[in-house]
């Protein structure tokens, strides 16, 4: 394209996804931004092992950089330490215990343009088809399962048996919708079984402490289900702070575990630890045994090895795999409550706005009342009552559309005359017509059918369309708002339709008006009347559809299913 990208100015976010500020989000641009514990950083952690002036992340021609501050316990970028390290886009920064992932989209073509630069190249006279040379199910990583039983050779079974298990736990991290807990119990259940152990348990970094605490536990058939295991902190510590995994299948011959240790008191034969290792990080291990008893041993005339390093490696890759199934979960968690922070604030300053307004109207009202109260002038009192009584009604609508929204609720259904709460709305909004010298014309179609809705839901549906539609005439000469009923019969669709004479709604605009929040009214919309009344027409089975010309005014028509199967029996012939 030809916009230059040089004068663009430069933006990136640093988002909080492991510490005590778990899901804050930091925006930075070309100005430097310290990062560190101190009050005076534009970027403070909540971190005890974070220095006051730990860092600086500075914009160094063309590209961000991340500058060490000489702090205590030094900065990281991606398990690193560094003085000065340049950025990019996915690069994870740590200090102390608090990482923040650095994202700085690059510049990517929009949609249209990648439908510019891609031919898709019409169907020749020919057979494009005559040129494929080789075909592949789409089940085939399924059958590797198959294959393995059928193989001829030893080690190309296991290496396929091997293969079919990251398969299988590659499956199961990307499984959608379940909780951590229960993707680690699910590979952890895999794993018991594909290695052949007794038993098994995932330790898991926690990431505010920096230790390793138990997360899930599996236990084989052969394993005594209500035995406690027996976890040897012997390995458990020294995979940790090797990173790599190990293998023991005799403790009493195994030199890197001295004679009185928690593997010797365990009684553990033989035992498997793995770190779970993440992208830069050790996120725990994953530690299995057997509990061949003693007695047993010597039965069998020695040691029989269940373990072997062929397994060994095959638990190496499903550590990793669970590690990044960690660390996709807590980045899923940090972006969801980041996401989740800035609704909120949204949220909070726009009602807060909208409440500020409200309240001014009040103290204006009030001041009226207490003047005439003072002046004995009964005009000023009822003047200011009436603005007060005006603006307890906004609080109360506003109120009313926020817990609308802000809840799931079965609409209450029941066979009604829509005739009459289209009536009730109308008559409600008489007055306010008339004080904004707007004519409200009502069209109730005379032959309705009773329907099914909730009628309070649809009440408030109407009359925040109608409220929408006055607001749009306030003040134009000869301003008009038609609100008519009718049905549909061919498709036995119920329907309400408000017209106004308006200036209509502009068509960028149209994409918008149902976002919660956006208003077309400035100061005087909350943006949560349309809103709300599209989430009780779907409630319905409905919707809200637009239709608006910039000039000629604007038409808003609620529809929605007359009534279920039942009450269609009820009001129409059978058809044998």
């Amino acid at each position: 394209m030809a916009t230059d990208e040089k004068t663009r100015p430069a933006k990136a976010t640093l988002l909080v996804i492991r510490g005590a500020d778990q899901g804050s989000r930091f925006e930075i641009g070309e100005q430097p931004v310290g990062l560190g514990r101190g009050i005076r950083n534009e970027i403070r952690v909540g971190d005890n092992e974070a220095s006051r002036q730990h860092a600086v992340i500075q914009y160094v021609d063309g590209a961000f950089v991340v500058k060490d501050r000489g702090s205590a316990n030094g900065t990281y970028v991606n398990g690193a330490v560094v003085r000065m390290k340049e950025l990019h886009d996915g690069d994870q920064v740590q200090v102390g215990g608090t990482v923040l992932l650095f994202h700085q989209s690059a510049a990517q073509p929009s949609g249209r343009e990648a439908a510019d630069r891609i031919d898709l190249v019409s169907r020749p006279a020919g057979d494009d088809q005559a040129s494929i040379v080789g075909e592949l199910a789409q089940d085939a990583a399924k059958r590797l399962s198959e294959q393995t039983a059928h193989s001829g050779s030893a080690n190309t079974a296991q290496e396929l048996s091997n293969l079919q298990a990251i398969y299988r736990i590659a499956e199961e991290a990307v499984s959608p919708a379940i909780s951590l807990d229960q993707l680690l119990q699910r590979i952890l259940n895999l794993t018991i079984g594909v290695v052949g152990a007794d038993r098994g348990c995932m330790l898991v970094t926690d990431p505010q402490t920096g230790q390793s605490v138990p997360k899930v536990v599996s236990y084989g058939r052969r394993a005594d289900q209500s035995a406690r295991m027996p976890v040897s902190r012997s390995i458990v510590d020294y995979v940790l702070k090797k990173g790599q995994g190990v293998r023991t299948s005799d403790a009493r011959t195994d030199r890197r575990f001295v004679p009185g240790q928690s593997i010797l008191q365990a009684g553990i034969r033989e035992a498997m630890c793995v770190p779970m290792q993440g992208r830069y990080d050790v996120l725990g291990v994953i530690y299995v045994d057997t509990t061949t008893p003693p007695e047993r041993v010597v039965l069998d005339g020695g040691v029989t090895h269940k373990f072997s390093e062929e397994q060994l490696r095959l638990l190496v890759a499903i550590g990793s795999q669970a590690a990044l199934a960690i660390e996709n979960s807590r980045y899923q968690e940090a972006l969801l409550k980041a996401e989740r922070l800035a609704a909120m604030g949204q949220t909070i300053a726009m009602l807060s706005h909208h409440i500020k307004n409200i309240l001014q109207g009040i103290r204006g009202g009030s001041y009226l009342i207490d003047l005439g109260l003072k002046e004995h002038n009964e005009g000023h009192v009822q003047q200011g009552w009436g603005i007060v009584e005006k603006n307890q009604n906004k609080i109360y609508q506003l109120v009313m559309d926020m817990l609308t929204f802000s809840k799931e609720r079965q609409p209450v259904m029941k066979l009604a005359p829509l005739n009459q709460t289209v009536s009730e709305v109308c008559e409600l909004m008489q007055s306010r017509a008339a004080d904004c010298h707007v004519r409200l014309e009502v069209r109730l179609k005379d032959d309705l059918p009773t329907a099914t809705f909730d009628p309070e839901g649809i009440h408030r549906a109407v009359l925040n369309v109608v409220t929408n539609a006055i607001d749009a005439v306030e003040g134009i000469e000869g301003g008009h708002v038609i609100v008519e009923t009718g049905h549909d019969a061919s498709a036995d669709v119920i329907f309400v339709a408000v017209t106004d004479n308006g200036p209509g709604i502009p068509e960028d605009q149209l994409t918008r008006i149902f976002n919660i929040f956006e208003s077309t009214k400035g100061a005087r919309g909350t943006g949560l009347g349309l809103a709300v009344s599209q989430k009780i027409l779907r409630e319905h089975g409905g919707d809200v559809i637009v239709e608006t010309k910039p000039g000629f005014g604007c038409r808003f028509v609620l529809d929605w299913p007359r009534g279920d199967e039942e009450h269609r029996s009820v009001d129409q012939p059978t058809v044998v």
